[in-house]
Parts: structure tokens; C-alpha cells; sequence
């Protein structure tokens, strides 16, 4: 009921408790900011590829001629096992259409293999590393070049290792800023340094270096026996259909089939002749950018022989297909540190790397201190031990703090020890600084009424006695100069 008979009753109010631990506050924007996402490496990577599955796909950027090829097997596997395969496993045998089967899926598991792996991609050189290897890079051509004659050319950025008795070249790749290792060589369509580089293929659609190159090695043999298969039974197909309705009518009935013959008949010639040709390269331990340069000899008496191969077929074989395949180098799906390491600045000639910012600011802090810990030592030290006596010019007023004296000649570069200022708590030092009265007895002293006004009133020559009052005075005077000065100081270091 509300008092004195008012209109109405009064609603009943619940009141809700504030939280005070709510995550908004009225200060806070109604928009609030994203947390940014770390990005992966292979966002930001420096070739030129694509990347498909967040990273775990990785081509090179022209792919036209692979879906060329991924079309070219398709429709003619899937015309094969739509109009031939019914009549030769009813009229041959039901393993026909299963042996095509086998062979089709190994020859797409192999091509995607090959055409979505890293084939051996070398990681570029960090700004770090980029850096200090100009500098020894840059060192040794100074040295050439003072040690030549004028007109001196600098020698190719190579270095020489020996395997297996044969001196081998390491080229420098200006674009990655590394040294290459043996057998590795720059992809200009990709613009990646791949190591144990063969070649680039567009009809995989990838490079084929160290990491794929067996599965591109039985992709196209795979390939070979598919490509013979389909093209035998075809004809057979085509020539069971003509003794029964003549060849014309075989020909109409089976229109499919003369497709696929031309397809295979074009391309099995392409297709078993790689396959041969790379065979002889597994069988040598070459590549083919080794093979097309003429690098190595087969034969071990000549000078250039292949330093990589084991002098027998069957070991080679086994290196190139059975071996163990090596990790990728370049961690595609790793994530971007934030704290990578960054260049320092030069100092007094030397460049540092390898700092970080953090590092820097910490040493900028310690100096810091050092630095205002000696200042402050130094001002304090003259301030203490100086001559406490006032004359008509350095009579301080209220309100207002002269410099003169000995903050004026304070010398910062020799602090004095801590040590060896007096400490003002003991008796000791206040007796040495303040005088007793019996020491001054002939002294003349001042009363309030007497005190000197200021400086631009005082009378030029009317010089003023030491007393013990004036003493106290200078003190206190000098107490407040320490404070301000000291102040100041600390003003001017943090700055």
C-alpha cells in the first residue's frame, strides 16, 4: 500500500544484482576488436604455387595441360569400362574389366601423388642468413679485388665440395640467397630452388624433384602398361565385332571404341618412350637436367664420371624407388612466429645480428640506471661536501632556487663513490658542518627583524658576517637546492 492512501498499490520491483565481473564495461566499444589469427607459412610463401586444403596441396600456378591430362584418362578409362569391358568379360573373361581397374586406380593414385606433393622445395635464406653471407661473400671479393691488378672481374659465386672423388660446384641462387647443394637447381616456373631437381613437368603440373620423383616414375609406367591395355583389348573388342557383323558394322556398333584406339594410339608412343627414357636415367642414378647437360659419364675411367652412382643397375634402382623419403624442408603448414629475429644496427662499424627489439630495450633500461645512478652520485657529492657559507649574491629567496655555485660546476664525468659523502644522520657529520656556539662567539648575529632583503635592494658594499644562524640558513637552503637538483636530473636521464 503506498502511504497517505495514494492512487494505487505499488508494483513490485526486483532488482537484479550487477555482475561485476562482466567482460564489457561502459567505457568499452560495442564493436570489439578480432583477435588476429596467426597466418600460416604457406600463405606467405615466396614461390610461385598454389595451395589447396589449408596448405596440404601444393602446386605449381600454370595447371591447364594437368587437367588436360586428368581429362584424357578419365574419359578414355570410363569409355573403356562402359562399352568395352561388358562384351570382352562376357565373351574372354571377367578379368579384363578387374585388371583395367587395378591399373586405373594406380595410375590416378600415383598422378595425384606426384602433382600434389612437395617435390623437394629448398627453403629460402632468412634475412639473418641472407645478410651474413653478403658480408662473406662480399669479404672474400674484396679480397680478390685487392690482391688483382685493375680491371679485375670477381670470380662466379660458386664453392667446390668433393664427392666421391669428384669436385662438384655449388652454384649461388640469387633469388633464394643460398648456396644450392649438389644436384639441386632453380625452377623458373615455380621460382623455388628444388633439390635433386629432374625436371618440370606441366602434364603433372608440378616440379619432379627428390620428394616425388618416384611417384612420377610409376605414374608414367603405370601409365605405359594402361595406356598398351586399353589399346590391345580395344582392337580385340573391334575385331571379335567384325567377324560376327563385318568390320563397318562393328565400327558403328561400337563408335566408343574407335575413339579410345586413336587416343592411345597417339600418345603410346610418348608415353612407353618416357617410361624407357627415365628407366635408363633410375638405372645410371642421373637426372635429366644432368642428362641434357651432359654432367657425368657412365664410364668410371673417364675424368667425368658420375661421383652418385653405385656401379650397379640394381642398386641404383633401389636408391631411387626403395630409399627412405626425406621430410619436407619448408613446413607449409606451420604457423608465422611473431618474435623472428630481425637485423640490429650497426655499432662503431660492426653490424650485429640476430638481436631482437626486446633485447635492445633491456640493455637501453640498464644503461639507464647506470647512467642516472653515476648523475645522481655526482650531484649529490659536490652539493654535501662544498663550503657552507652565503654571501649577498647566493642568498637563496622563497620561492625561488639559484643554480649558482656548486651545481653550476658539477663535473658528471668522475662521480664520486657513495661512500665518500657524509651521512647527515650522525653527529659527527652535523658537528662538522654546523659549528658549535662557543666557536663563534664574536660573531655578529642577525635578528628577523634585521634580515636582508633581496638582492636588487641590498646595499652594494655591505658585506654579510658568518654566523651560526647563517649557517642553519645555508642548510636549509641547500637541502631544497639538493632536492630540485636532484629532480631535475632524474628528469633529464629519463629523457
Amino acid at each position: 500500500m503506498t502511504p497517505g492512501g495514494g492512487s494505487g498499490p505499488m508494483k513490485d520491483c526486483e532488482y537484479s544484482q550487477i555482475s561485476t565481473h562482466s567482460s564489457s564495461s561502459p567505457m568499452e566499444s560495442p564493436h570489439k576488436k578480432k583477435k588476429s589469427v596467426p597466418k600460416r607459412k604457406w600463405e606467405v610463401f615466396p614461390g610461385r604455387n598454389k595451395f589447396f586444403c589449408n596448405g596440404r596441396i601444393m602446386m605449381a600456378r600454370q595447371t591447364g595441360v594437368f587437367y588436360l591430362t586428368l581429362v584424357l584418362i578419365l574419359v578414355t578409362s570410363g569409355l573403356f569400362f562402359a562399352f568395352d569391358c561388358p562384351y570382352l568379360s562376357e565373351k574372354i573373361t571377367p578379368a579384363i574389366p578387374a585388371i583395367g581397374g587395378i591399373l586405373f586406380f594406380f595410375v590416378m593414385g600415383t598422378l595425384l601423388r606426384t602433382s600434389f606433393s612437395d617435390p623437394g622445395v629448398l627453403p629460402r635464406a632468412t634475412p639473418d642468413e641472407a645478410a651474413d653471407l653478403e658480408r662473406q661473400i662480399g669479404n672474400t671479393e674484396d679480397i680478390a679485388n685487392g690482391c688483382s691488378s685493375g680491371g679485375y672481374r670477381p670470380p662466379p659465386r660458386t664453392k667446390e665440395v668433393i664427392i666421391n672423388g669428384q669436385t662438384v660446384k655449388l652454384k649461388y641462387c640469387f633469388t633464394c640467397k643460398i648456396f644450392r647443394p649438389p644436384r639441386a637447381s632453380h625452377c623458373s616456373l615455380c621460382d623455388n630452388c628444388v633439390e635433386r631437381f629432374d625436371h618440370h613437368c606441366p602434364w603433372v603440373g608440378n616440379c619432379v624433384g627428390k620428394r616425388n620423383y618416384r611417384f612420377f616414375y610409376m605414374f608414367i609406367l603405370s601409365l605405359s602398361f594402361l595406356t598398351v591395355f586399353i589399346f590391345a583389348f580395344v582392337i580385340t573388342h573391334v575385331i571379335l565385332r567384325s567377324q560376327q557383323t563385318g568390320f563397318l558394322n562393328a565400327l558403328k556398333d561400337s563408335p566408343a571404341s574407335v575413339l579410345e584406339a586413336v587416343v592411345c594410339f597417339f600418345s603410346v608412343w610418348s608415353i612407353v618412350g618416357l617410361s624407357g627414357f627415365h628407366t635408363y636415367l633410375i638405372s645410371s642414378n642421373q637426372t635429366t637436367n644432368e642428362d641434357i647437360k651432359g654432367s657425368w659419364s657412365n664410364k668410371r675411367g673417364k675424368e667425368n664420371y658420375n661421383p652418385y652412382s653405385y656401379g650397379n643397375i640394381f642398386t641404383n634402382c633401389c636408391a631411387a624407388l626403395c630409399g627412405p623419403l626425406s621430410p619436407s624442408l619448408i613446413d607449409r603448414r606451420g604457423f608465422i612466429q611473431p618474435d623472428t629475429p630481425q637485423l640490429a644496427g650497426p655499432s662503431n662499424g660492426i653490424t650485429m645480428y640476430g638481436a631482437t627489439q626486446s633485447q635492445s630495450n633491456m640493455c637501453d633500461q640498464d644503461q639507464c640506471i647506470q647512467s642516472t645512478k653515476f648523475v645522481l652520485q655526482a650531484a649529490a657529492t659536490p652539493l654535501l661536501q662544498s663550503e657552507p657559507s652565503i654571501t649577498s649574491e647566493e642568498l637563496p629567496l622563497p620561492g625561488k632556487t639559484s643554480l649558482s655555485g656548486p651545481c653550476a660546476t658539477l663535473t658528471l664525468g668522475q662521480p664520486t663513490p657513495p661512500s665518500s659523502m657524509p651521512n647527515l644522520t650522525s653527529d659527527s657529520g652535523l658537528t662538522d658542518i654546523i659549528p658549535l656556539k662557543e666557536e663563534h662567539e664574536g660573531h655578529q648575529f642577525l635578528t628577523p627583524e634585521e634580515a636582508p632583503s633581496p638582492p636588487g635592494m641590498l646595499s652594494g658594499g655591505s658585506p654579510i658576517a658568518h654566523s651560526r644562524t647563517m649557517h642553519v640558513l645555508s642548510l636549509a637552503s641547500q637541502d631544497s637546492l639538493h632536492e630540485d637538483s636532484v629532480r631535475g636530473l632524474v628528469k633529464l636521464s629519463s629523457v
